[in-house]
């Protein structure tokens, strides 16, 4: 199963030092049944783009929480057994909470398939959508509409030999 882990660039780069995401429990995003219903759709990449979106909002969010962090979003897209990823059956049908998994352990980066880092030209709309995130959350709609702005900016692809250059 591909599950996508948001980070920050710290958190990749803190990553990268130790040779594992996280200390379990680590909270990803998947194709999840809650996720396809939701997305209405059976085509395995668009749900898996839209699990590696979810995971890019997580990370916006992992932003708001280092304030001296660099505003590039970072997913790191790994594969793990099945089985090993399980999402909560109580927070299925959340919104906030589609395609959310939880992994019970730490994730060896060697498990890493890819890395989906923003280019340097996406920063000023990430930090934008950084600082109205909070609004968003609260139904400021124009708020909403410079979080989506971030959504904007695809995610550049990097092979796992490349995170030291990332970092």
């Amino acid at each position: 199963m591909r599950v996508y882990v948001p980070l920050t660039l710290s958190g990749l780069a803190e990553a990268h030092r130790a040779g594992e995401l996280g200390t379990g429990p680590l909270v990803a995003y998947a194709v999840t049944p809650a996720l396809r219903e939701w997305y209405l759709s059976d085509d395995i990449e668009e749900l898996e783009y839209a699990a590696l979106n979810r995971a890019a909002l997580a990370s916006l969010r992992l932003l708001a929480a280092d304030p001296a962090g660099v505003r590039r979003r970072v997913v790191v897209a790994a594969d793990v057994p099945d089985g090993a990823a399980v999402a909560d059956p109580d927070r299925g049908l959340d919104p906030a909470a589609l395609g959310e998994v939880r992994l019970a352990g730490p994730l060896p980066l060697a498990k890493a398939a890819a890395v989906h880092v923003d280019s340097a030209d996406a920063e000023a709309d990430v930090r934008a959508a950084v600082e109205a995130l909070a609004a968003a959350d609260g139904g400021d709609d124009d708020a909403q509409y410079v979080v989506d702005g971030a959504e904007d900016h695809e995610l550049l692809w990097y092979a796992t030999q490349e995170i030291p250059n990332l970092v």
